[in-house]
């Protein structure tokens, strides 16, 4: 009964696990052997085992010989069993680290990590946030969902790739969003605005019943669906359509479409961040805050205050203790 279980639990090991304990087994057995008949040549057990594992792996230092004729039978079967044995052995590690690339490229291999960020949806504002997040000091760990991508290479991005509908719980759980910090919803360009924005509130509704305490941050086109976001449960919704229709009402009706184009064109090189407020600065204006960030290449346009965003608030705004200041740097 012991024998049974023994052999049971071997073979519901990993088949490289498996080789290696046998491997280990064959050269153990032979090195003991050899000890037991020629003990002179082989003093010790662990001489015996050594002399297997060189042998078998057919490196062959040469330090420890068989003399004796059944000390050289036995070293003929050591390379006929042992030899083929670790050369298989190397050849399903090499095979299973190929796979083991490969299924992560295409996204099979569940994440193992937490207090990560997972982006859902891949298009050209993913690329760019990956970007951002990459040439960060934040070393964060990133897990993209994604069901049109069939495969990603992990060695460009440096992230973790899982494709799948993203509305699906064994997806999700993939992904470990019940470890995950923020979750961010993208959406689809492939499809139109109330289709995308109604599979958007989909994935609010799955992350949320997956995790009912991750921060989601969602991507939604029309202002419509907008309740409907944050009844689904987003904590940050993100219109995207506001600035580009503001930014088009310039370019057309005012006077001057180049400062309108200059306009355009430094946003699209800035960045938008946000910092605790430095002591210095608590109980100063906003307009001694704006030249203390103009000193250092930085646009200081607004405050985050009691889950209030206030932008340009005035010169005589007072900044207070516990401020996030939200300001713009360059790429």
């Amino acid at each position: 009964m012991i024998w049974h279980k023994c052999i049971q639990f071997y073979f519901h090991l990993p088949i490289f696990v498996r080789l290696l304990l046998s491997v280990c087994f064959i050269m153990l057995f032979f090195g003991l052997f050899i000890h037991l008949i020629e003990p002179t040549h082989f003093p010790t057990l662990f001489d015996g085992i050594w002399w297997a594992f060189v042998t078998g792996s057919t490196v062959g230092y040469g330090d420890y010989v068989p003399l004796s004729a059944l000390g050289k039978t036995v070293g003929i079967f050591l390379i006929l069993a042992g030899g083929g044995l670790v050369t298989f052995y190397m050849a399903t590690i090499s095979a299973s680290t190929i796979k083991h690339e490969k299924d992560l490229s295409e996204g099979k291999v569940a994440f193992k990590g937490s207090r990560h960020i997972i982006i859902i949806g891949w298009n050209e504002r993913t690329r760019q946030l990956i970007d951002m997040v990459k040439d960060s000091s934040l070393h964060q760990d990133i897990v993209l969902v994604d069901h049109t991508l069939k495969n990603i290479s992990y060695q460009d991005h440096h992230i973790h790739f899982i494709q799948g509908n993203p509305t699906a719980d064994n997806i999700l759980q993939k992904a470990k969003i019940k470890d995950a910090t923020h979750i961010i919803i993208t959406s689809d360009p492939s499809m139109k605005e109330n289709e995308a924005d109604r599979q958007t509130i989909l994935n609010i509704i799955s992350a949320r019943g997956n995790n009912p305490d991750i921060a989601i941050v969602a991507e939604i086109l029309t202002e419509i669906q907008r309740k409907n976001a944050e009844r689904a449960g987003a904590n940050v919704i993100v219109r995207s359509n506001n600035f580009m229709s503001s930014l088009f009402f310039q370019t057309i009706f005012q006077a001057s479409n180049k400062a309108t184009d200059i306009i355009a064109k430094t946003l699209e090189q800035q960045q938008f961040c946000t910092i605790p407020i430095d002591e210095k600065l608590t109980n100063q204006t906003f307009q001694t805050g704006a030249k203390e960030f103009l000193n250092n290449n930085k646009w200081l346009i607004g405050i985050f205050r009691n889950e209030e965003i206030i932008i340009n608030p005035g010169f005589e705004f007072i900044l207070k203790e516990n401020d996030h200041l939200i300001y713009l740097r360059p790429f």
